[in-house]
């Protein structure tokens, strides 16, 4: 059906087709659709591109209406949530500076420099939050506008950063600067809410600030503008802001217990590591308590790599210049590397990448098609220089080991070799109690990647069909791979729900090019082979920080740095005590005791402060009986249970990782 004059046609993502009056815009056709959909729509897109909701619709485009419960509606609550915070901080502090402004994950920021080096304290915040609530319950339309970057220069004359902003996006030189919300080219978009306020922005936007308010700001913290150190330090105000009341109080609950369980808090309580001042920052210790789950997540990392058809390599922590010059590190990333060492016989690095050193492994001799495909493995330390203002505990440091594996393969090995990793790192996450997992598709960016398109194409193509068959579903980043080929990231949801980016599958063509890779192939010529980077914890220590938050610190019976621990009630039950601990010991499970000289409930505390998952306690009649009083973490007592039955099921439950590679545990 043909459109009149009077009226358009345009498609929903259905492949269905609505007639609308000439003029109609987004909100028009939610309104057609109903009035729920109406209610709860904050932006559109017409033709694959976000606009505003008020943005009149072209006949014959593909619209679909962004609601404010999705993630690209949220980055739209968000992020105009932060204008108004703008809004509000620029008329209670006159002559403040407004640099950047960005919707993050679940929530956003704004940057500010105060006139006379003023600085934001926390009590700042009431006074901030209700001025942004004045502004929202005013209801104040966001009013884009189009101009030429003279004149946008003219308009921000009083704004240094958005003056820089626009001189920077419209010489092409952004890097280092937050501008992905500004339109790029001579032509830059503005967004005024009121003839005082106006931000430079490419949006979209809420039709009016009426739509916006659940939101808390958080806190404030100091930012280099464009992350310099030795730029001016801003103000940065913290936020978040969601569709409903709920799913602000759920998210405020959410980052509670999150606190509760920040990784580096339960550290300390359950002395398992620390971060010594004297060591720089960025770099930690592992105590006993720690080193015994790292210990058990890197031996079952080896038996799986063992028993999968990995073969073990090792390389050194340091490496002459002229490696990192081939791998192309040098060039891509040098600034994430520690600066040089200049010796008497070269230039040496501490390795940011154990590639490089695996391409030396298979190079060493001539290499057939029948060895192919040589799995190399490698628990690698690394180090990265971070800066001081990214570190986050284990999270983000600066050196770290990574469970590293690099696969050389032939093209036609490809897709069984990756569908054989998915499979391998579902199975590993899986035993380490993550369940729920996000999966995204990176492919290629013409205009900064290496290869040509065919390899390109069967990579890519080798990625998506493993992900098919496994039947999961996935997203896909258009041009987000790596310069050197295609990959898959898998994301975790913890117990909080909570994703966490962990293990990545890699295609490379890069690295084979650049150190010369060959194999002689079945028809006796020279052929290149495909490199498959794999990291799957990451690193060791991201990953135990995950777990740590994970589990609370609770970790499940087999990785528990103490998996039992036996009490006597009085000094008269320590023998026993001690006959019980000595047979669990000699099984092979981290069994330990504690004198009486402290009273029982004390004892049962400091064990239970500690997540132990069973607490033995043992008196007169257990003695007599050969029994036990069963404690375990967050369940209820059980008295005069047979000692051989305990230590029965403690064998069931812990028939998993750690028997595997030869530990009780």
């Amino acid at each position: 059906m043909t459109a009149s004059a009077a009226t358009i046609d345009v498609s929903l993502p259905d492949g269905s087709v609505r007639t609308l009056p000439q003029g109609s815009t987004g909100l028009d056709l939610a309104k057609s659709i109903g009035s729920r959909l109406a209610k709860a729509a904050v932006a559109t897109v017409i033709n694959g591109a976000e606009s505003d909701l008020g943005i009149q619709l072209p006949s014959g485009a593909v619209v679909a209406i962004i609601t404010s419960d999705s993630d690209a509606g949220r980055h739209v609550l968000r992020h105009s949530t932060a204008h108004v915070l703008a809004q509000a901080v620029l008329q209670l502090y006159p002559g403040a500076k407004f640099s950047i402004g960005p919707a993050i994950e679940d929530g956003f920021y704004y940057d500010f420099d105060l006139p006379g080096a003023a600085t934001f304290s926390d009590d700042d915040l009431s006074k901030i939050d209700s001025k942004m609530r004045e502004i929202i319950k005013a209801g104040q339309p966001f009013v884009r506008s189009e101009m030429s970057s003279a004149d946008a220069l003219k308009l921000f004359v009083d704004q240094p950063y958005k003056c820089e902003i626009i001189e920077r996006v419209t010489t092409g030189a952004a890097d280092g600067t937050d501008v992905s919300e500004v339109q790029a080219g001579d032509v830059v978009s503005v967004y005024r809410n009121t003839e005082t306020f106006v931000d430079l922005c490419r949006g979209p936007h809420v039709a009016t600030t009426s739509a916006l308010g659940h939101f808390a700001l958080m806190k404030v913290a100091g930012a280099y503008w464009r992350g310099n150190e030795k730029g001016p330090m801003l103000q940065r105000i913290y936020g978040t802001a969601w569709e409903s009341k709920s799913a602000l109080d759920e998210h405020i609950t959410r980052l509670a217990e999150a606190e509760k369980r920040d990784h580096r808090k339960l550290a300390v309580e359950m002395d398992l590591l620390s971060f010594p001042q004297e060591l720089g920052g960025g770099l930690a210790v592992w105590h006993p308590k720690g080193a015994i789950i790292r210990k058990l997540m890197e031996d079952y990392s080896r038996h799986r790599h063992q028993t999968g058809g990995y073969q073990f390599v090792f390389t050194p922590h340091i490496a002459n210049a002229e490696l990192f010059e081939t791998s192309g590190h040098l060039h891509f990333y040098k600034d994430g590397m520690y600066p040089p060492m200049e010796m008497d016989n070269g230039t040496y690095y501490p390795k940011p990448m154990n590639c490089p050193m695996h391409c030396l492994i298979y190079r060493d001799r001539q290499r057939s098609y029948r060895e192919l495909p040589l799995r190399l493995f490698e628990l690698g330390t690394v180090y990265r220089y971070e800066r001081a203002g990214t570190l986050h505990g284990l999270l983000r440091i600066r050196g770290f080991t990574q469970d590293d594996s690099h696969i050389f393969c032939t093209e036609d090995q490809m897709a069984d070799e990756i569908t054989s990793l998915l499979d391998f790192v579902l199975s590993v996450l899986r035993q380490f109690g993550f369940e729920d997992f996000e999966f995204k598709l990176s492919t290629r960016d013409p205009d900064k990647s290496v290869g040509t398109d065919e390899i390109w194409g069967k990579a890519t193509t080798a990625l998506r069909e493993a992900l098919e068959r496994h039947g999961v579903q996935y997203s896909v980043k258009e041009g987000d791979a790596a310069f050197y080929g295609p990959k898959i990231d898998i994301d975790v949801r913890d117990a909080i729900g909570r994703k966490w980016q962990l293990s990545t599958i890699q295609c490379d063509f890069n690295l084979p090019e650049r150190f010369g890779l060959e194999y002689i192939g079945a028809d006796n010529a020279r052929h290149r082979p495909i490199m498959l980077h794999r990291a799957l914890f990451g690193s060791v220590e991201r990953f135990f920080g995950v777990l740590l938050e994970h589990y609370g610190g609770a970790f499940p019976t087999w990785l528990a740095p103490v998996q039992v621990r036996v009490l006597a009630v009085t000094s008269g039950h320590e023998a026993y005590a001690q006959s019980l601990v000595d047979q669990l010991v000699a099984e092979g499970f981290r069994v330990d005791t504690s004198t009486a000289d402290e009273q029982l409930g004390k004892r049962i505390r400091s064990a239970k402060l500690e997540r132990i998952p069973y607490v033995l306690v043992v008196g007169d009649d257990d003695v007599a009986h050969q029994t036990v009083g069963v404690n375990p973490r967050g369940g209820e007592v059980v008295r005069d249970v047979k000692f051989s039955a305990f230590a029965e099921q403690l064998r069931v439950e812990t028939q998993s990782a750690a028997n595997i590679s030869g530990l009780r545990g």
